[in-house]
């Protein structure tokens, strides 16, 4: 199959399931502050930090866990894949299971360090508990769907998160709006959401065992040394997200005011829906990229990573756009046109959007480091893009221009990573080229047979100089 048709057969499969995940958030959150109220919605916010470390398990676990299966699967090594596979998911399990069982045996102190007010505490309480009771399945779910692509089967995954976001919907709006079970119900429907995608990757694993198959496993906990740092990258995204979250939520309490919190809830939500889109597209790649460095085939590598990159320029153009336009329907579909900060809202969410037009590039080429093996490049640009450069532009933006700053501080921060992400494709780019000079062909006497040789010349010629597409970032 032509390389592009597969890039996108992977990846579109995977932005969709994204984007359902995204909207069944979004839609939660709808059905809160429509079913019980501004606070309630701040709430399920305040609550999101989290669902997100409950996610950064599952992701880190799975991330690592899919490129070295990938890898394997390249290599013919279908025994090592699936014993990869088996001894993942019962770690992740048992993972799920302890933090689970910490933050409800320390529910109100949880709840209370997420930012909760005498306003929210009781909702906080009553999500956060309930997440906790359903970790074990948003982790074991998310692990599966990954795994589905690196079995080759991306249509599994979106089948999988498209059952998970019918469930919810469906729940939510029975638990809110007929049984007004409020926050609870909402949460509530959500775990068994998660509980249905789980059911449907493992029937599909229990039905489909060519490839990767549940079953027994030989424990080699010294796999997790390899694992762990390549999940690393994009677990720090999804932990920085809701550690970002989490300082947002704060610094808006300390320079705007609670009343401002409903409107960084709606725009995190928006940001879920971007960053989802970038992360999707990336997801996508992955799988593919790691299999064609297993089969020794890096051209094939590097054209992935061309497609990647251009398709992520075209989301964000488009998510700036809409961010622009479309902030009053966005912001209408949560608040009432009379409440007291809709048109704050709107301002905020365009001021915010720009940053839409950054961010993806840093999460591309994050995931494409994860996927050849270059854990530190990963490492450095998820870690540096969502928590260090941006606590550092939060708390300095906020400080010299106010709410202003607030809104503008992702967009500084993802342009000082873009810089960090430039560099270190440059590096990439030079190291490879290095170790694989282009050869130039000579024509020696009368023979029309060229003879590939390197010389010096070629050797410096080709040091360190990146492909065209990198030059736009550089």
């Amino acid at each position: 199959m032509d390389l592009l048709k597969r890039f996108f057969k992977f990846v579109i499969p995977s932005i969709v399931s994204m984007w359902i995940f995204s909207l069944y958030t979004m839609v939660d959150g709808i059905f809160v502050a429509w079913g019980v109220g501004e606070h309630a919605l701040t709430a399920v916010n305040l609550s999101m930090p989290f669902t997100s470390l409950v996610f950064m398990v599952g992701i880190l676990l799975a991330t690592g866990t899919s490129t070295v299966i990938s890898i394997a699967l390249g290599q013919g090594d279908l025994d090592r894949a699936r014993n990869y596979f088996n001894q993942n998911l019962f770690v992740t399990g048992i993972a799920s299971l302890l933090l689970g069982a910490l933050v409800l045996l320390n529910l109100e102190r949880v709840a209370l360090f997420l930012g909760a007010t005498p306003d929210t505490l009781v909702y906080v309480k009553e999500y956060v508990g309930t997440i906790a009771a359903f970790a074990i399945f948003f982790t074991i779910s998310y692990n599966l769907e990954v795994q589905v692509k690196a079995n080759g089967a991306p249509h599994i995954s979106t089948i999988g998160v498209i059952s998970c976001a019918l469930m919810n919907m469906v729940l939510d709006a029975v638990f809110v709006l007929v049984f007004h079970w409020g926050v609870w119900g909402a949460a509530f429907a959500t775990g068994l959401a998660q509980v249905t995608s789980t059911c449907v990757f493992f029937g599909y694993f229990l039905t489909h065992r060519e490839r990767l198959r549940v079953g027994r496993f030989k424990l080699d906990l010294a796999a997790y040394r390899r694992i762990l740092p390549l999940g690393l990258s994009e677990g720090l995204n999804e932990l920085s997200n809701g550690l970002v979250i989490f300082l947002f939520n704060h610094t808006i309490l300390r320079v705007i005011g609670e009343g401002a919190l409903a409107s960084y809830t709606i725009i995190s939500y928006v940001n879920t829906l971007v960053l989802m889109t970038m992360t999707g597209t990336a997801q996508g790649m992955q799988p593919l990229v790691s299999f064609h460095l297993g089969a020794g085939e890096r051209k094939n590598c590097h054209r992935l990573l061309k497609y990647g990159v251009s398709l992520i320029a075209a989301f964000s153009l488009v998510s700036f756009a809409l961010g622009e336009l479309g902030a009053p329907a966005i912001v209408s579909a949560f608040l009432p046109t009379d409440s007291a900060v809709f048109s704050y809202s709107i301002s905020a969410l365009r001021m915010y959007s720009s940053s839409f037009l950054v961010l993806g590039f840093n999460v591309i080429f994050a995931a494409f480091f994860t996927a050849v093996e270059r854990p530190v490049f990963a490492f450095s640009i998820s870690f540096g893009r969502s928590l260090v450069l941006l606590v550092a532009s939060l708390l300095i933006l906020s400080s010299l221009f106010g709410d202003k700053g607030i809104w503008f501080s992702t967009l500084c921060s993802e342009l000082l990573c873009l810089c960090l992400t430039a560099f270190c494709a440059w590096r990439y780019f030079r190291s490879h080229r290095r170790e694989n000079p282009r050869p130039e062909a000579h024509h020696v006497g009368g023979n029309q047979t060229p003879i590939l040789c390197f010389t010096a010349r070629e050797k410096a010629g080709c040091r360190g100089r990146p492909p065209s597409f990198i030059l736009v970032l550089l």
